[in-house]
Formats: structure tokens, C-alpha cells, sequence
């Protein structure tokens, strides 16, 4: 045994080999380097309620008798005054105070984007954003899709190319747009890059490329994070065990997305223990959030029973804020206080006068709007790995609560008893389970963004998924969300009609940038189909939609692989940075963006297009109206549709700049859900780790 040891070691002395950062250069931006102002998050930025990325244990006192617990852990607090739920009719106090705040800023920041980035012609900005912002605030929101790693880091250089903080975007990019924006909403893949970015205090993806702070290391697998070093490895499940197991002893349900998000912590927060005490609610302390610098971020997931199945009609799709956890939709119509969540309560009210905080971990908070890969944690179990890897993944699985399903328990139900929701199953019962916020295959989270109570004007939404045979998209998750107003939870969230799955890729939809609204006239139908006489039809958003295509390279991997060289990270962000700025060939582009963003404000006003802007909605806008759009299972001849379709063919879209000719990159035919994944391309994925803990088992 002895023996085995020593050899052991020499393993790790010799032949450990560490992760080592890598510098992100663009060929044309001549060594430039972000002039970012962002820090990384540290103990005192993340307040006292949650927050630093080290093992901080937290200790609590208690009738006079002091307890240390694990960062994990929930714990007791007073409670605060009244109910902890309020009834969705509205955004919050708070959030209405951030965008106040938030407005002041993008206000200046669009002005300058304008001025400096878009050049719009015959266009003064500064008297169109100032001498109207009494009546309404230009509002833009930016949706991240899901799809694992691939839509993390497409997504990342989409966002790196809209954010004036990197020099090059200035120039090339359409940096600035970030920063007019103000809200930012991911699911599952995309909130890993939200997080990530908003978590560690506003950094700009350029800071962890740079190296400024040391996430992503995405070399070795999720499951096996630390290579061939495997004390580290050991090290890493132990804490993840412990952490699970100290929640159990507080008294809470546990799930396999307590597993999972720890897992995505150490990947997302720096420092040995990866974020195990930081929590989602604890953004509200963050430097940057109080001085109202970052978009106000939101995190999608839907609401599902173990062992139900969803659709797109009947989910229950919630939102996740640095205040709130609800729902907007009539079967919850609800939303409770995020920082205690894990309290027991009826209605609202806390059964005792001590309330529960720390349930919130932010990476249980990112684990639960991916919930998908838990399946991957189950499958492991399932190849052809040595036994002893099994008996080290059942040991791990069998501490959790509910270790059969791809659901997050949040348990007790912080809506239980709640009286103005519509749904019984939901607030009767004690546990609430939360699912991947893609279930429902609304795969780009525009949902948040088109309540109307948030007053967006335009929605730049940026679809990474993998919906055909060869992971790209096909249109179905803005489709899925065009659909779902018809429906009896979606009425009252009207969105711009949109082609189905076989016109998306018959016009080739998904290799430029699409305009879906444009013109607001053509809007009344749904305004007499939702019916609700407070709203017109500039009230409705333009949607911009850019899609992941091949433009220098391919990006198209699989949802499911868990790790990535850096050729590979290089590939994704470079490729995502040139889907948002379009090759940056010309100023036509970031004119397009700017004339997108002031064309409700313009038909609120009655102020005609330039010149300049017709060009761009000629180029970008589709025409199809309600009669070519995908068509919902109601009649809508009914609401008058007949004067509002439009007669012409919908203009068939293409890129000027760049288009795919290998079969390897061309979108397919043949849709498929972004989850599927056979369990043999799982296994290859984690084999390494299955190898390192067989051979630890076996001494």
C-alpha cells in the first residue's frame, strides 16, 4: 500500500499538468487590450449576505450558542416586516427604482452610441433621447439562448462585440450597444455567461480572456476538472459532498442540481472553493449593481413536476432577479423575496419569526436554469466505465434528495398557499420543482423581456442553438415563443409575428440578421387579440434576431461537450463576435442596429425614417405577415387579421459578406430538440475521469 502511495506522488509531481490561461488577440485589433474598468468579485464587493468566492464559512449564533457552518449551508435570520410574495402585477418597487437609476445612464450611453458608433444620418440624437425621456425611456433587452458551452461562448464573443469596454469593438464592433441596454436575460448556456459576467462583479468578457480572472478552464472536463492531478480531483468531489450534505443537515431537500451547480461554480468563480457561498440575491451589493453599470440581469427557467412532461401551452415559465424568483404567467401570477426563498411560509407569511437566507447559492441558481445536464450526471452511471467509478457516482448521487430527475427542488415551496395564483398543483404543494429553462424549447429567453410592464422597445436576441442535425439553428425557439400568446398562460404578452421551422430555413433565416416588427401598423391584430385597452401597437417589441452561422469558421458544436481547447474557446468567441458585428465590413450594420432601436420611439411620435434607416428595414426587416407566420391552433380571422396580412412573399434573406459552402457548417433540414445527446458521446467526454478515479479506486 505504501508503495502505491509513492508512486502515486511521483505521478503528481512529474506529470501534473497545471491549466495554464491564454491571451485572446484579434488579428486586426493590433494587441489591443480591453479598457475595461471591471473588477473580480471579491469579499467585500458581494456584501454580507452571501458572497466571496473563498470557503468563508458562515457562523451563526443562535441563543447564545455560536455554530460555524459550511458556505453551502442555509441559515436563520430575522425576518422582515409583512409578506415576503407579491401578486404580478407589475415589476417591483425595486426594480422600478434600478431602471430609474439605470435609464440616467443608457440615456448618455445611447447618445454616445449613436453619435460615435452607428452614424445615423439627418438623425440628433441628443434632442430625439433627451426631449422625449419624460414620456418614455428607449428600453432595450438582450436574450442569450441556451445550448451548454457553445451558446456560453458564442454568446461571449456576441457579447465581447457590443461592449465598448474592448477597444476593438469601438471600431469594428458595435460596442456601446451593451452598455445603452437595460436588460440582460440568459438561459441555461447563456446564463452561464451572464453569471459569469454579472456574478463577478460586471467584468467584460475580455477580462477573463486576458486572464484578469482566472474562469473558464474548459480543458478538462466538467467531471474531471483537474486532468491528470487527482488529489485536486478528489478534493473537488469531497467539497462538492460536503457541501450537499450540509445542506441535508440543515433540513433541506436536496437535488442533483445541487451537485450540478457546484460542479459550474468552481468553472465560474474563482478561488479554490468556486463561489460556495455566494448567492444570486447578493448581486444587490455588488459596486457595479448599486451604481446601476450592468444591464438588469434575469435568469429563465420553467416550472415541471418529476415525472410530467412539458409543452410550450401549458409551462409555467419562471424568472429568476436579484430580487425576485416568480412568474408571470396567470398559473403562479406570483413573485417572492429571492433572499428568502428557503423559508417555510404560507401565503407569504413566514411560519415562525425566523426566515432562511443562503438558499439562493447563485450556483444552484445557474445549475437550475440548465437542469438539462443533470442527465448527464445520471448517465455516467450508465456506460461502460469501471465498476468503481459507478460505486464513486453512486456515493455521490445517493446523498441527494431526488436523484432520478433533471429538476431543482426548492423545498419548501416559497409559494405554497398563495392565493392569486392559478394553478393548484403548484402552490399546494411543498416542494417546487424548477427545470431548464429550454424545456419548453422557448430556447431564447424572450419571455421576461415582453411583459409589458417593462416597456421594451427592442429585443436583441441571439440564438445558439443546436436545433438541426448539425447543432445550428432553425427558428424554432423565437417561433415557440410567437406561438405561445395564443395561448391561455401567454395572452398578454403579444409578440411580432415570425416564419414557422421550414420558411426559417427555406429563406435561410439563420445566416443574417432578421428584423420581426418592423413596422407597427401591421401589429393591430394582436392588439385586439390580447385585448387589454392600456397597450397600442408601438407597445409591442421589434425583435432582432442574429442566429449562430458559420462566418469565419464553425461554432456549431455539440451541446453536451464538456470541455474545450483553446483553440476551440478561440473558435466559438471569434466566430459569435463576427455574428454580432457582421464581419465588420462596413458602417452599414451598426446604422442597421441604431435605426432598429429608435423605430418605436419614431412611430410613437409620428417621425418618418431616414433614408438611410428604409435601407436597412429593406435589408433586414421580413415581410411575411400573420397569414405567412406560424400559425397558432385559434382562428385569428377573427381579430380582423385579414386587413393586416401582408400579400407579398416574405423577402428571402442572405448574406452579402460570407455564407457556408461545407456540408460540415450548412443548417439541416432534419429539426431536433437542442438536448438530444446520445449517452456514448457523454462517456467519451468524462472517460478521463472515469480512468483517474478507477485507478485511485483499484490501489
Amino acid at each position: 500500500m505504501h508503495h502505491n502511495w509513492v508512486i502515486i506522488f511521483i505521478i503528481y509531481i512529474f506529470l501534473l499538468d497545471p491549466a495554464s490561461g491564454f491571451t485572446f488577440r484579434w488579428p486586426w485589433s493590433n494587441n489591443s487590450s480591453s479598457s475595461s474598468s471591471s473588477s473580480t468579485a471579491t469579499s467585500s464587493d458581494l456584501g454580507t449576505a452571501s458572497a466571496s468566492a473563498t470557503n468563508t464559512a458562515h457562523v451563526v449564533t443562535e441563543d447564545g450558542v455560536t455554530t460555524t457552518l459550511n458556505p453551502y449551508s442555509p441559515y436563520n435570520t430575522s425576518c422582515p416586516d409583512g409578506s415576503l410574495i407579491r401578486e404580478a402585477s407589475g415589476i417591483s418597487e425595486e426594480e422600478q427604482e434600478y431602471l430609474e437609476n439605470r435609464h440616467e445612464i443608457t440615456n448618455q450611453n445611447l447618445i454616445n452610441f449613436f453619435n460615435n458608433r452607428a452614424n445615423l444620418t439627418d438623425f440628433d440624437a441628443e434632442s430625439f433621447i433627451n426631449d422625449y425621456s419624460h414620456q418614455h425611456n428607449i428600453t432595450i433587452g438582450l436574450a442569450f439562448s441556451g445550448g451548454g458551452y457553445r451558446a456560453m461562448l458564442n454568446g461571449a464573443g456576441q457579447l465581447l462585440a457590443l461592449d465598448d469596454r474592448y477597444n476593438a469593438s469601438d471600431i469594428y464592433g458595435i460596442g456601446g450597444l451593451l452598455q445603452s441596454s437595460t436588460y440582460l436575460v440568459g438561459l441555461s448556456g447563456g446564463n452561464w455567461l451572464v453569471g459569469s459576467v454579472v456574478l463577478n462583479d460586471w467584468i467584460s468578457v475580455n477580462d477573463i480572456l486576458d486572464g484578469s480572472i482566472e474562469i473558464w478552464n474548459l480543458d478538462n472536463s466538467i467531471f474531471n476538472p483537474a486532468g491528470i492531478n487527482v488529489f485536486e480531483t478528489l478534493s473537488y468531489y469531497y467539497g462538492i459532498q460536503d457541501a450537499i450534505a450540509a445542506k441535508l443537515s440543515a433540513g433541506f431537500d436536496t437535488s442533483i442540481t445541487d451537485i450540478w451547480g457546484r460542479a459550474l461554480s468552481n468553472q465560474f468563480f474563482p478561488g479554490t472553493f468556486g463561489g460556495e457561498n455566494i448567492t444570486f440575491s447578493s448581486i444587490q451589493n455588488l459596486s457595479s449593481f448599486q451604481n446601476h453599470e450592468m444591464p438588469f440581469p434575469i435568469v429563465v427557467a420553467n416550472g415541471r413536476t418529476p415525472g410530467t412532461m412539458i409543452i410550450n401551452e401549458n409551462s409555467t415559465v419562471f424568472e429568476i432577479s436579484p430580487f425576485e424568483l416568480g412568474s408571470w404567467d396567470p398559473s403562479l401570477n406570483s413573485f417572492v423575496d429571492l433572499q428568502f426563498i428557503g423559508t417555510e411560509m404560507v401565503n407569504g407569511i413566514p411560519n415562525t419569526t425566523n426566515c432562511i437566507v443562503n438558499f439562493d447559492n447563485a450556483g444552484f441558481v445557474m445549475g437550475t436554469s440548465s437542469s438539462l445536464f443533470n442527465q448527464a450526471l445520471l448517465r455516467l452511471g450508465g456506460t461502460s466505465l469501471n465498476s468503481a467509478i459507478k460505486a464513486v457516482l453512486n456515493s455521490i448521487l445517493g446523498v441527494v434528495s431526488y436523484n432520478k430527475d433533471d429538476i431543482a427542488a426548492y423545498e419548501p415551496n416559497p409559494f405554497y398557499g398563495v392565493e392569486h395564483a392559478g394553478s393548484e398543483a403548484i402552490v399546494s404543494n411543498r416542494t417546487l420543482f424548477l427545470v431548464d429553462g429550454g424545456e419548453d424549447q422557448q430556447n431564447v429567453p424572450f419571455y421576461p423581456l415582453i411583459q409589458q410592464s417593462r416597456s421594451v422597445d427592442v429585443i436583441f436576441g441571439f440564438d445558439n442553438s443546436a436545433d438541426t442535425e448539425l447543432n445550428w439553428p432553425n427558428g424554432t425557439s423565437i417561433m415557440m415563443t410567437y406561438l405561445r400568446q395564443f395561448s391561455a398562460q401567454g395572452k398578454g404578452t403579444p409578440f411580432p409575428p415570425v416564419p414557422d421551422v421550414q420558411t426559417f430555413l427555406d429563406q435561410n433565416l439563420g445566416e443574417t440578421p432578421v428584423f420581426f416588427g418592423c413596422d407597427a401598423n401591421n401589429l393591430t391584430a394582436l392588439i385586439n387579440y390580447h385585448d387589454n385597452k392600456a397597450i397600442n401597437e408601438t407597445d409591442i417589441p421589434l425583435v432582432v434576431l442574429l442566429s449562430n452561422n458559420r462566418i469565419v469558421t464553425n461554432s456549431n458544436f455539440s451541446t453536451y461537450k464538456m470541455s474545450y481547447s483553446e483553440d476551440e474557446i478561440f473558435q466559438a468567441i471569434e466566430n459569435g463576435y463576427e455574428v454580432a458585428s457582421q464581419l465588420n465590413v462596413t458602417d452599414d450594420w451598426p446604422a442597421c442596429v441604431g435605426c432598429a432601436i429608435i423605430r418605436r420611439q419614431q412611430e410613437r411620435l409620428g417621425i418618418e425614417q431616414s433614408d438611410q434607416c428604409k435601407q436597412c428595414f429593406d435589408q433586414f426587416c421580413w415581410t411575411g405577415g400573420f397569414a405567412e407566420a406560424a400559425q397558432p391552433n385559434v382562428n385569428l380571422t377573427v381579430f380582423d387579421l385579414a386587413g393586416t396580412t401582408s400579400t407579398s412573399k416574405p423577402k428571402s434573406s442572405s448574406l452579402s459578406t460570407s455564407t457556408s459552402s461545407s456540408s460540415s457548417s450548412s443548417s439541416s433540414h432534419t429539426s431536433t430538440k437542442h438536448n438530444d445527446a446520445s449517452s456514448t458521446q457523454i462517456g467519451q467526454y468524462v472517460s478521463v475521469w472515469g480512468i483517474i478515479l478507477a485507478c485511485i479506486a483499484l490501489i
